[in-house]
């Protein structure tokens, strides 16, 4: 979330063939903001370890959080299985 054009990013596990498990990154920018996947990676490398590096990144409108407003990370997993997440979804 320290990009400049990012209000806030939520990281889950999606399946994967060869690691069982690989990080997808949602991303709600900032009104106003664009950037691209390439420029967000660009952004991490360095400051996460490769295996931490998300192999996607999503836009989203929103984040759904719980009642005491942490992310609901388990809503972002269900709203992946049901395509609602994935390359073109914002």
């Amino acid at each position: 979330m320290g990009h400049p054009a990012v209000a806030e990013a939520a990281v889950i596990g999606i399946p994967d063939v060869k690691w069982q498990e690989r990080p997808l990154a949602c991303v709600v920018l900032k009104p106003g903001a664009t950037v691209d996947k390439d420029d967000l990676r660009a952004f991490l490398k360095g400051k996460v370890a490769s295996w931490w590096m998300p192999d996607d990144f999503v836009f989203v409108d929103d984040i759904p959080k719980t009642s005491v407003g942490k992310f609901f990370k388990r809503i972002l997993r269900e709203m992946y299985q049901e395509g609602k997440l994935g390359a073109g979804a914002h």
